[in-house]
């Protein structure tokens, strides 16, 4: 059955990759976003198709947020301001953003007179801060934050709190317990939590999807707060060297763009997840070096990382 949709943010990598996918399968799609200058840079994305409607407005305004949710069934939100080092120091800006926006979404939502079917939510795998590890002789941990004088040591590996051997990385699941250790983290942890309570009070189903980082074409090389694959990747294309922080070993997990599609999709359209906050990841560890290696690969470059070791504390 077709749906009237409303995707927040939706002119970003993310959005525009999921408008279509919408479309394609006979929806009506909406597109709601403010055109950051920092990631659009005064342009009108090229992959969103003329048969979306787009409306140009900012989250953060309760009046623009509650025309635009007006007449849709579903409610897919993306809008977030993205970045953890950037969160930092623009902290008003982000919680205004995301945190308010939520906010105003929600309240927007509730004052429509047609309850929406569905909510899913961009949630994000920050809000985990430090990954799930295993400590030989300890067994599973959840270890806490690296201290200031093993960084200032470049003593870089994680260690168990009870008898600091240095701890293995295993799969991160929802067990984790959450650790926010930016504005940014704790923001999109108010915009997950926000909406799962939202769903409870007024039986809504809400879904929060945890992405992890996620990469696939159409992502912005320009902007620098896109991680560490696009940050590579425009480096590179550069002529620069990819720029490597400790010792390159830290794991990630990368997810394409069409599998976080599949995923919001999948959320919108069954039941299953209701009422849940969900992993949406590969499950397959790479560590930092192995991305630089890849995209020197792949772009032919034979700029070597540059590693750079160093703490300020």
């Amino acid at each position: 059955m077709a749906r009237r949709i409303l995707i927040t943010g939706g002119a970003g990598f993310v959005g525009s990759h999921l408008a279509e996918a919408l479309l394609e399968r006979g929806n009506e799609v909406r597109v709601f976003d403010s055109f950051a200058e920092q990631v659009h840079h005064g342009n009108l994305p090229s992959a969103l198709r003329a048969d979306t409607e787009l409306v140009v407005g900012d989250i953060a305004d309760l009046s623009a947020v509650q025309q635009a949710t007006q007449g849709v069934d579903t409610v897919i939100h993306l809008a977030a301001a993205v970045g953890v080092g950037q969160s930092m120091y623009e902290i008003a800006r982000y919680v205004s953003t995301n945190t308010l926006g939520t906010a105003n979404l929600l309240q927007a939502l509730l004052a429509n007179e047609n309850q929406i079917e569905k909510l899913v939510v961009a949630s994000s795998m920050s809000i985990y801060g430090e990954g799930k590890y295993f400590c030989a002789s300890c067994g599973e941990i959840a270890s806490g934050v690296r201290t200031a004088s093993q960084l200032a040591a470049k003593d870089w590996e994680l260690r168990c709190p009870r008898c600091s051997e240095a701890l293995t990385p295993i799969p991160t699941d929802e067990s984790k317990p959450l650790q926010c250790s930016s504005v940014y983290a704790l923001s999109k942890r108010d915009q997950e939590e926000m909406c799962l309570l939202f769903g409870r009070t007024y039986h809504v189903p809400v879904v929060a999807l945890r992405y992890f980082n996620i990469y696939g074409p159409g992502q912005s090389l320009s902007n620098p707060y896109t991680g560490v694959a696009a940050i590579f990747a425009s480096r590179l294309l550069n002529r620069k060297p990819p720029l490597i922080f400790e010792d390159g070993k830290q794991m990630r997990d990368f997810v394409s763009v069409h599998d976080v599609v599949s995923a919001t999709m999948l959320a919108m359209e069954h039941d299953t997840a209701n009422g849940r906050a969900i992993n949406v990841a590969s499950g397959a560890p790479v560590s930092v070096r192995e991305i630089a290696r890849n995209h020197r690969q792949a772009s032919r470059r034979r700029h070597p990382p540059l590693f750079c070791r160093y703490f300020c504390g």
